[in-house]
């Protein structure tokens, strides 16, 4: 098959590699909000099966949630990464906004694609467990504890991303799936550490749920992990200025990318 100038390439699992066309935005969006539908379809219906199954031991339940999260996480990452950048999050949309590799115009769209995305996939995985459309959570998940909880989360998954995306970029969906994983554990909220899932949980009272009252603090502390993260690791991992007779290698994304567009006016809407 020709291969367009403007297509980039990839690998089938037999290793012939194959043209990948161009985003364009509306891939992009579309790319976002289905990755985040079923990121938070994986999160919440893993919930509901392990709640189910557990026999109210919560650290059993815990347990299948978080490798099912970590596991669909990192299948999402792979698949939709190379379409969209794999943000599936509006914290790392906004950490990439003020890097500078993703422009505002994009950023908002991003942002509000993932939303819409969360709360389908909140809705899917009720359909599967024949649970309401949507519920509201009455579960508690608030004070000093879980806003720091929520701070170090996304502080972490920026700075594990910006720092794996600077030295091993293939290996990102691995490290930022293990490190989800992880903080189910580590942290006292379970590492939300994304607004879009914060909202979306809001919506089922399951396992996975928070109160709607709640979600404000975990937004706000969300979003300034994420942007301190950003700022500590755009200084660490800074280039050093050029030395006479020295060269140094060309730094990477510190988030996957999308393929590139083939002309300007490619990256509007379709």
């Amino acid at each position: 098959m020709r291969k367009h100038p403007d297509d980039v390439m990839t690998a089938e699992p037999h290793g012939r590699a194959v043209p990948v066309p161009a985003s364009t935005l509306a891939r992009r969006l579309v790319a976002e909000a289905l990755g985040t539908a079923l990121l938070v379809a994986v999160v919440v219906g893993s919930g509901i099966r392990a709640q189910q199954l557990a026999g109210g031991n919560v650290a059993l339940a815990l347990l299948a949630n978080s490798l099912a999260t970590g596991g669909g996480l990192i299948a999402l990452l792979l698949a939709l990464g190379p379409v969209s950048g794999g943000h599936f999050n509006p914290v790392v949309s906004l950490c990439a906004l003020v890097q500078g590799t993703l422009p505002a115009r994009d950023a908002w769209r991003y942002a509000l694609v993932q939303a819409a995305g969360a709360i389908a996939g909140v809705i899917c995985a009720h359909a599967m467990f024949g649970e309401p459309m949507l519920a509201w959570s009455a579960q508690s998940r608030t004070g000093t504890s879980m806003w720091w909880s929520e701070f170090v989360a996304t502080f972490g998954l920026i700075s594990v991303a910006t720092g794996t995306g600077r030295s091993r970029p293939g290996l990102v969906p691995f490290a930022v799936a293990a490190y989800i994983t992880a903080g189910y554990w580590f942290t006292a909220s379970t590492s939300f550490a994304n607004p879009a899932l914060t909202i979306a949980c809001a919506l089922t009272a399951t396992f996975t749920g928070i109160r709607a009252v709640d979600v404000p603090g975990f937004m706000l502390a969300q979003l300034a992990g994420g942007l301190s993260a950003t700022l500590i690791f755009h200084w660490l991992l800074r280039a050093p200025a050029a030395q006479p007779g020295r060269s140094h290698a060309k730094q990477t994304a510190a988030w996957p990318t999308p393929a590139p567009a083939a002309t300007p006016a490619a990256t509007s809407a379709d």
